[in-house]
């Protein structure tokens, strides 16, 4: 069972659906049981880093999610600002995110040919093709993009995919069982099937 945390933040139903007709079972929850009981944990975010981050931890709900994917190594799923908040920090804001990835998180540069937001489609690069979570992909795999910011790991080998608008950038980061997606696989169609599959059957 798939657990999508529930803390009052982001469209959580499109990450719901996408399971369920994938045909893994999900539950949108801020119940600590049912995510003391999930196999799979995924971390949503619509907004403001700062915003989602002091929803989480109103949450209550960091201690566990702590146990779950640090101790008992379960595998968790960031999507745009939940994948912000795996690092230490944002550009956007001054509250400190989990700091369960050394990345910090900075603002896209702004210019007459690319601007800020970044929004629409664009593809990405695989930069390790042996990850369960790229096994699938192919060189026209395109997700949908809406940020401002974008995920800077401080160590290059936690960057899964590559992205470029004006600037190369991490499109998703991933460390043992933690991953993080900057952009959104629910609204992305057929590439964000198969990478949501990706996660909840081979990850």
């Amino acid at each position: 069972m798939i657990a999508i945390v529930d803390y009052d933040i982001g469209n959580l139903a499109a990450v719901a659906n996408m399971f369920n007709r994938l045909g893994f079972a999900s539950q949108i929850t801020c119940d600590p049981t049912v995510i003391e009981e999930a196999d799979r944990i995924v971390l949503p975010g619509n907004g403001a880093f700062d915003a989602c981050m002091r929803n989480l931890r109103a949450s209550n709900l960091i201690p566990l999610l702590e146990q779950r994917v640090l101790e008992a190594r379960v595998p968790l799923l960031g999507i745009c600002v939940g994948a912000q908040m795996l690092g230490q920090h944002s550009e956007e804001g001054s509250e400190p995110g989990l700091g369960w990835l050394d990345m910090q998180v900075l603002r896209l540069p702004d210019s007459s040919e690319f601007r800020v937001p970044h929004m629409g489609w664009n593809l990405v690069q695989a930069k390790d093709a042996s990850h369960p979570m790229t096994a699938t992909m192919t060189d026209d795999t395109r997700f949908y993009f809406v940020h401002s910011y974008y995920l800077a790991p401080a160590d290059d080998r936690d960057v899964l995919l590559l992205a470029e608008y004006g600037i190369r950038f991490a499109a998703a980061v991933a460390r043992e069982n933690i991953i993080g997606v900057q952009f959104h696989p629910e609204k992305s169609h057929s590439f964000g099937k198969r990478l949501l599959n990706a996660f909840a059957k081979d990850c």
